[in-house]
């Protein structure tokens, strides 16, 4: 039966594995939507609140799952909506395909209305394939190279489809020359290094006696092979943002976080070290790795373009990190000295320590200390839940109090840092794990951004869910808060409330409002029973908490400029001054005193 190239996209799509496509519809698409009513059945339309929402959500799955997702536009407006969560995608390396409208082929180059130059506004985003389609036949291999390109490259690519080309017949390609015939490929290569490469980096490893190791996310599924090779080095891993679940951080020799939102063991076993081995990362701020020269260096990534950009490296091992660490483990000798793990286990234990007393430290005004709500969240955290974060000083909770165990996930946006993912993903995340609780956490800039229209989002579809456990943690505190910090630390001006201060709103009724529960938290002790509340409810949850905006999110270390620029801050006259000293009089005095 003949098909219109609309609904050929479908069913090429189908026949590659995809099962939805996140979008908006839009005129400049209605070929491929027409094409839903032959194949609705086969590939789901997800409908979102705005196109950043459906990018968000396919990254969110690319993330989740490993594999590739679809997002999908109209023409002009439409397609660079998607641009945001698209660059979400390609920072973090995600395979993403991009399906967007065009004007039709004889109007192109007429200044049309919404007529956009999609080639140039995609060419960087999709720099590993971007294509227009100008005949019917030629759809078949853009579909399957674009799938293709992105799960090889994990990279985010895109076809364009102009509003005529969806619409005509689709017809198979004439045997001639200058024809290309594809297929749908599904593929899952053994890359390895060079046995003589392992070998090296084994004599590099074996020689260390203070080895620290730095997973990211590209270490996800080497979890074993990573625990062993830590113990047969003595050593203890770090993780990467990114990298949040690939161990577990009930492990006692699991530094936690890197860097900024980092944690105090893993700066001091990065400190302190004489041998870095990174696994599937690229984190890129060299101020807190290891000064060059300190330490030898190890580095295993399946992409060679990443290895050795971000600290000098003695050996670059190009495989995937789980065969690759296999590879590696018969070469490696068990370190018998195991005083540097023994004195990172006890950092790690008193840095949980810490953590927990700064969590009842009292906020100022009568508002809540942040890390309290996420320390009572840890300790509930559910079997097998995702959890999902923004970018904010949320973020810095997220990454230190939660302790994730064995079989949980975590997304956030790792190289790009934009606010907005953290209720898109949540949504995403319950379409690939249906079963699965989630929780999302971020600050009210970001919910009142974007995260209220992805609420009706999940408002409207977490009826199909078997599992309804959805619960979205807003901090309520009124303040751009991470900026507001970054403004008194980095730059040493006080906190502009003009650019700072947002609206009032309340979170918890506009969520009772789409028919879901809102929880309004004020006071420390009802923190844990709401908690408590929250994850028995039968339908998704807003958990809305009214934190103090001026709890430090400090970093493990600080920096001596950095103490400086917020000294300079504070003289010259930030709104909230005394809250601040004493919050952090007492963060430090808490951490003091357990230390010693």
């Amino acid at each position: 039966m003949s098909q219109t190239v609309g609904a050929f996209i479908l069913s090429r799509l189908h026949a590659h594995g995809i099962e939805r496509v996140y979008g908006y519809p839009g005129d400049g698409i209605n070929g491929i939507l027409g094409g839903f009513h032959e194949h609705g059945d086969e590939v789901e339309f997800v409908q979102t609140r705005h196109e950043e929402i459906a990018a968000f959500a396919a990254t969110a799955q690319a993330k989740l799952t490993g594999d590739v997702a679809v997002c999908m536009a109209t023409s002009g407006p439409g397609a660079i909506h998607l641009l945001n969560g698209l660059y979400d995608a390609k920072l973090d390396h995600q395979p993403v395909v991009a399906i967007v409208g065009q004007q039709k082929t004889f109007s192109l180059g007429s200044n049309y209305q919404q007529e956009v130059d999609l080639n140039t506004l995609f060419k960087d985003v999709a720099s590993e394939y971007v294509q227009v389609c100008m005949s019917p036949p030629q759809i078949r291999h853009l579909i399957d190279r674009a799938i293709q390109v992105a799960r090889a490259t994990r990279s985010v690519t895109c076809v364009i489809v102009p509003d005529d080309i969806q619409e005509a017949k689709f017809e198979e390609p004439p045997r001639e020359h200058g024809v290309v015939y594809s297929s749908p490929n599904d593929f899952a290569p053994r890359v390895i290094p060079a046995q003589h490469e392992v070998q090296r980096a084994a004599q590099v490893l074996n020689e260390g006696e203070r080895v620290a190791i730095l997973a990211g996310q590209g270490a996800r599924g080497a979890a074993d092979e990573l625990t062993e090779v830590a113990d047969l080095l003595g050593a203890g891993v770090a993780k990467a943002l990114n990298g949040r679940d690939v161990l577990p951080d009930d492990l006692p020799f699991v530094t936690g976080p890197i860097g900024l939102l980092g944690s105090k063991p893993t700066n001091e076993m990065i400190s302190d070290c004489d041998t870095l081995l990174m696994v599937g990362t690229s984190f890129p701020y060299s101020e807190w790795l290891p000064e060059p020269g300190q330490a030898r260096g190890v580095q295993i990534d399946i992409d060679g373009r990443l290895v050795g950009i971000r600290y000098p490296m003695e050996v670059s091992l190009v495989g995937d990190a789980q065969d690759t660490l296999r590879e590696l483990i018969p070469q490696l000798e068990r370190k018998e000295d195991r005083s540097w793990r023994e004195q990172i286990e006890r950092e790690v234990e008193r840095w949980w320590n810490i953590l927990a007393e700064q969590a009842h430290v009292e906020g100022t005004d009568g508002l809540l200390n942040p890390q309290l709500v996420f320390r009572e969240l840890s300790d509930r955290l559910p079997d097998q839940c995702i959890l999902t974060a923004d970018s904010g000083s949320a973020t810095n909770w997220w990454a230190r109090q939660l302790k994730l165990r064995k079989g949980m996930r975590a997304a956030l946006s790792g190289t790009l840092a934009t606010m907005c993912p953290a209720v898109p993903y949540a949504f995403a995340a319950k379409f690939a794990y249906p079963d699965r609780p989630v929780i999302a956490a971020l600050g009210d800039g970001a919910m009142q951004m974007l995260g209220m229209n992805a609420l009706i989002d999940i408002a409207d579809r977490y009826e199909r869910w078997p599992n309804k456990q959805l619960v979205v943690l807003v901090l309520n505190n009124r303040d751009l808060n991470q900026v507001t910090w970054e403004q008194r630390v980095l730059a040493g001006d006080p906190k502009l409330d003009a650019s700072q201060v947002i609206p009032a709103f309340d979170y918890a009724r506009y969520a009772e409002l789409l028919g879901l529960k809102g929880i309004r938290v004020t006071e420390p002790d009802q923190v844990a029973d709401a908690w408590d509340e929250a994850l028995a409810a039968d339908r998704p949850v807003v958990y809305e908490a009214l934190t103090d905006p001026e709890v430090p999110p400090l970093p493990p270390h600080i920096k001596m400029d950095q103490a400086v620029e917020l000294s300079k801050a504070l003289l010259r006259g930030d709104p909230n001054s005394a809250r601040i000293v004493k919050q952090s009089f007492k963060g430090k005095l808490h951490e003091f005193l357990v230390r010693s």
